[in-house]
């Protein structure tokens, strides 16, 4: 390809937005006269889990969201001083020998660590026992992004700094991205499938999408999924700050003084359940995901593209048979850079045409951080505090409005207000969407 067609292939073409809308209406309107989803079981949420900068607990993230108190402060691990970026939305206290023994620590990176913690409260919550059939009919879907970072951290330190010549024979396996999953489906003896996802910043989200469609299908009963992330040591911050995307004083999403983002961690575990098994044994079902779509930009490895995500929220409603004017809420990516905010709005406002001025849409990553991979699954905790209490978490840190993100992003201060019907964006490096769609119950 010579350099002229390289140049044409890059330019952007705005009139490619309003044609894949108007597309994604038709499809909906096909979907709401009954020719989609027919025959595929319904899916419930029966219980919920998490660790991270707000709480230990949902009980706790639901107090703070309500409050609109902020996660994110100075970060304290080993040589942070080293580090220009010095915030972080960081589990404080955390001590591993609280939760597991010695034995189980030697296993567990902190990211599994915190997905163990946040499966046992969604599982007690559900209220199910994996015993006989159904514990051959579950399974484990989750989401991260890099895995072990600290043990690689450590191990790194171990052999390059302090010229050690061995390392501990279970890094391997405490390290790999899988390790999480397989601890869960050990805990509670899932033997059906298990795996993780690892798709950047979309990992929660599309480990949730994959789980959605596996119970829909009839493939598995119950599966544990959601997502996990532990890169608050000082190699994982480190390498974040040669992007050049991160903040060094707050995380203040679609705000015009916004200035980067705020890398949080933690975990957020959820219980899907095929609906007529939950109501057969009378479970408290949470909420019903309806629908998820993804998609992918194929244009960049960093820059967004408003065409992709757009397809992908439009690609929810549409598999959940849903229309645009029902969603009251939609839990944004909103990951506080300048090129992501505008983005995601101009996305949101394709999708939705004119409800998109009607739409509370709102990021909770401005007081938790950016979990990457396990961002998603935390994020879906907001959803299900709309759809459950009413309330609908605010953007916090929002100083000035931006023309280019002119929506109501619910700014500061939560919002009690009855939606019906949610969104969760995830948008991921790669250019690799994700986007669930939830309803009230």
């Amino acid at each position: 390809m010579n350099a002229k067609k390289i140049k044409v292939a890059k330019q952007r073409k705005p009139g490619k937005v309003k044609k894949a809308t108007k597309f994604a209406r038709v499809m909906i309107g096909r979907a709401i006269m009954g020719k989609a989803n027919s025959g595929l079981s319904r899916v419930a949420i029966t219980g919920a889990g998490t660790v991270n900068a707000l709480g230990l607990n949902t009980a706790q993230t639901y107090e703070a969201m309500r409050e609109g108190r902020c996660g994110i402060g100075q970060l304290d691990f080993r040589d942070v001083e080293r580090l220009t970026i010095r915030i972080g939305g960081q589990v404080q206290g955390w001590k591993a020998e609280d939760h597991f023994n010695r034995q189980q620590i030697v296993l567990y990176d902190k990211f599994t660590q915190f997905t163990l913690l946040a499966a046992r409260e969604a599982v007690e919550q559900s209220g199910l026992i994996f015993d006989g059939d159904l514990g051959l009919m579950s399974g484990v879907i989750l989401g991260t992004a890099a895995g072990g970072v600290n043990t690689w951290d450590e191990n790194y330190r171990t052999v390059y700094e302090e010229g050690k010549n061995r390392v501990h024979p279970f890094v391997v396996p405490k390290l790999m991205n899988n390790a999480a999953a397989s601890h869960v489906s050990m805990e509670y003896g899932l033997l059906g499938p298990s795996f993780t996802v690892a798709t950047a910043c979309a990992s929660s989200n599309h480990a949730m999408g994959l789980a959605f469609n596996m119970i829909r299908s009839g493939s598995a009963k119950v599966v544990l999924t959601g997502g996990s992330e532990s890169m608050l040591c000082f190699g994982g911050v480190k390498a974040w700050e040669g992007l050049r995307v991160m903040s060094k004083d707050a995380c203040r999403p679609f705000s015009a003084t916004r200035n980067g983002m705020v890398q949080g961690e933690g975990a957020g575990i959820f219980v899907f359940e095929d609906w007529d098994h939950a109501v057969a044994r009378g479970a408290d079902i949470l909420a019903e995901v309806v629908g998820f779509s993804m998609s992918s930009d194929a244009q960049d490895i960093v820059m967004p593209s408003a065409i992709g995500a757009q397809r992908a929220i439009s690609g929810a409603m549409l598999d959940a048979g849903m229309r645009p004017e029902e969603v009251g809420y939609i839990n944004a990516h909103g990951t506080g850079t300048a090129a992501n905010d505008k983005t995601e709005c101009a996305a949101v406002a394709h999708a939705f045409g004119h409800h998109a001025d009607r739409l509370m849409i709102s990021s909770t990553k401005s007081m938790h951080g950016h979990l990457i991979g396990g961002t998603g699954a935390v994020e879906l905790l907001a959803c299900l505090m709309a759809l459950r209490e009413g309330v609908i978490a605010p953007t916090i840190g929002y100083e000035e409005p931006d023309p280019e993100c002119a929506l109501d992003v619910v700014p500061n201060v939560a919002r009690d207000a009855q939606v019906d019907a949610v969104l969760s964006n995830a948008f991921a490096f790669g250019g690799l969407n994700a986007v669930l769609a939830l309803r009230k119950v």
